[in-house]
């Protein structure tokens, strides 16, 4: 494995961190708690963040899985509204990598390039009330009917719901099948029988907007479907793949930019008669934080290595998504204890990146979730 970049590789990354700093909200404590900013996402689109591993001929960058995670890290070190980062990564991975890898040309033709460009803002709808992590008990049903599927059912927590103009939707269409009775759809915005619910109110991630998605009667043509019947479970296996090592290397931004922030604090805050950084429990507190952080981005580089040469990387996925969830909240509440007082009050900014944290080691498959499926890759 070797994770020198390349020139373009490196360019891309200095030219994402510099336009995350300069156009995207930097202000600690500001716009990471104000809700969606249609505006900051144009700004993502005009550069190309909602389409980097799509392929160009639909509009997007066409970047493997090692790149698109280094423009990841550069946009969520240069971003610190964590929940921009976070929509437009549920946008890529989990709405327009499902539909580039599986979709019909019919309906990649009418809907991959607009995602690709930001046009269209997409989700993915999965979890219900009574299936999060078992996605083998999804009560939302499609049907065949005609030259096309009638899907009823209620999805939970949909990010980018409130906002979204397509969505890849999961619903079983052979309940005696469990998980491989599963099947994926593209359901899009104004189709009769869908109806979004109000956005709820979250911990962190503020700025990505999320809602439970209503099915009643929502009819879709047939070549809206993903793949084969019954390849659900697989696709949404493969979109998160992608979500868990990709998306997250967002969170190896943030935890960059927090490394650095602790760092000058500790130089410059005195107490005893020197710098803070002086004293041992402070400067040892740092080097973990930073540990972690080079742990974690090793792991999510080795997943993404692995991803592109088309090799197996379940286990590497979730080591990678385990690893980089957890520093994120360790750093989170390391960063605050550094900063004292002063971390613990909402204006200075420093504890909004651990209720951007917390949620980390629930999305995409919880800790436990990513534990079992590592255990189980070790044969227990």
């Amino acid at each position: 494995m070797d994770f020198r970049w390349t020139d373009s590789a490196r360019d891309l990354h200095d030219r994402i961190l510099r336009f995350a700093r300069e156009r995207l909200p930097t202000r600690p404590g500001a716009r990471g708690r104000d809700g969606f900013s249609l505006a900051d996402w144009r700004h993502c689109a005009e550069f190309g963040l909602t389409g980097l591993c799509v392929s160009e001929a639909f509009g997007g960058l066409g970047l493997g899985a090692l790149e698109t995670a280094y423009g990841f890290e550069a946009f969520g070190h240069g971003c610190e509204n964590a929940g921009l980062v976070f929509s437009v990564g549920a946008h890529l991975f989990a709405c327009a990598v499902p539909i580039a890898t599986h979709g019909s040309e019919t309906v990649k033709g009418r809907v991959l390039a607009r995602l690709a460009r930001g046009e269209w803002i997409g989700a993915n709808a999965i979890t219900e009330a009574e299936a999060g992590s078992d996605t083998s008990l999804l009560s939302t049903r499609a049907r065949r009917d005609g030259d096309g599927y009638v899907i009823d059912g209620v999805k939970s927590y949909v990010t980018n719901a409130p906002v979204a103009d397509v969505m890849v939707v999961y619903a079983t269409t052979n309940p005696s099948h469990g998980h491989l009775g599963l099947s994926a759809f593209v359901v899009e915005k104004g189709m009769p029988g869908l109806s979004i619910g109000e956005p709820f109110a979250k911990m962190g991630l503020t700025a990505s907007p999320i809602a439970s998605v209503y099915l009643d009667g929502c009819r879709v043509p047939a070549a809206n479907r993903l793949g084969d019947e019954g390849k659900g479970a697989a696709i949404f296996a493969d979109s998160m793949g992608w979500e868990r090592a990709c998306l997250f290397a967002g969170y190896l931004g943030s935890m960059e930019r927090q490394v650095t922030r602790c760092v000058d604090f500790a130089k410059t805050r005195r107490q005893f008669g020197k710098p803070i950084g002086k004293q041992q429990a402070i400067a040892h507190r740092i080097v973990d934080m930073k540990l972690r952080l080079e742990a974690a981005r090793l792991l999510v580089y080795r997943a993404c290595w692995l991803m592109d040469q088309g090799e197996p990387a379940v286990l590497e996925v979730a080591c990678a998504k385990l690893a980089v969830s957890e520093a994120a909240i360790r750093a989170g509440l390391d960063a605050i204890q550094i900063h004292g007082g002063a971390g613990f009050i909402v204006e200075t900014g420093v504890e909004c990146a651990l209720r951007d944290a917390v949620g980390s080691t629930l999305f995409s498959g919880t800790s436990e979730i990513q534990r079992n499926i590592i255990a189980a890759r070790l044969g227990l």
